[in-house]
């Protein structure tokens, strides 16, 4: 057997492996901390991507960044508190009177 021109079956079962080992492992990046300081921006577009990305400090996984389960952009939704507060005191906003400061410092306010 030639193996610069390998039969056809063989390069066919050849390529089915490798599908079957590609779609059944997760794909990991591994990087160093230095690299990933230095290319922080890359690297989450591969995240984004699906690939999971390893960073090593010395040698030893220490993090790994993921995709998030579900991205969100919520928009805020504003006035869902309209009306519900209550105004006890509709000059709240005024300065105190002389008598006013005086029983507050008191405590008799």
């Amino acid at each position: 057997m030639d193996l610069n021109h390998p039969p056809p079956e063989l390069v066919s079962l050849s390529f089915a492996v490798d599908i079957a080992i590609s779609d059944s492992y997760h794909l990991t990046m591994k990087v160093s901390v230095a690299d990933a300081k230095n290319k922080l921006p890359e690297l989450i577009k591969v995240v984004e991507n699906g690939e999971t990305v390893t960073i090593y400090r010395r040698g030893v996984p220490t993090v790994d960044i993921v995709r998030t389960k579900k991205p969100s952009r919520k928009v805020p939704k504003l006035g869902t508190l309209k009306g519900k507060g209550k105004i006890l005191d509709a000059d709240w906003w005024k300065p105190m009177s002389d008598e006013e400061a005086d029983s507050f410092m008191e405590g008799r306010y």
